[in-house]
């Protein structure tokens, strides 16, 4: 699956729209067979007013797509972890968020 060009929801009386947020990663590698992870996709989004969300893209039966709002320490978990695909650099993905030398 592809990260989609049109879906919004509004959570909280906020909107969160793929449309109008940058996309920061996914997990939407090739295996060899597909783009799909066990027939899901997760897509990690930043918005303009740096608001973090997730949409979850499903071909299961019973399951809907969905976007979530998540917090800056989820979405950096997500970013370092199973959303391996990035499509910008950390420092753009988490402006502001000092690095420190292990």
């Amino acid at each position: 699956m592809k990260p989609p060009a049109k879906f919004s929801r509004i959570i909280d009386r906020k909107r969160y729209d793929v449309a109008t947020a940058t996309l920061l990663a996914g997990n939407d590698y090739w295996d060899g067979h597909n783009f799909e992870r066990r027939g899901t996709n997760q897509f990690l989004y930043l918005t303009p007013r740096g608001n973090y969300f997730t949409v979850y893209l499903t071909q299961w039966l019973r399951e809907k797509d969905s976007i979530s709002p998540v917090t800056l320490g989820e979405a950096a978990n997500l970013f370092d972890g199973p959303l391996s695909e990035h499509r910008v650099t950390y420092e753009d993905a988490f402006p502001g968020v000092e690095i420190e030398e292990a």
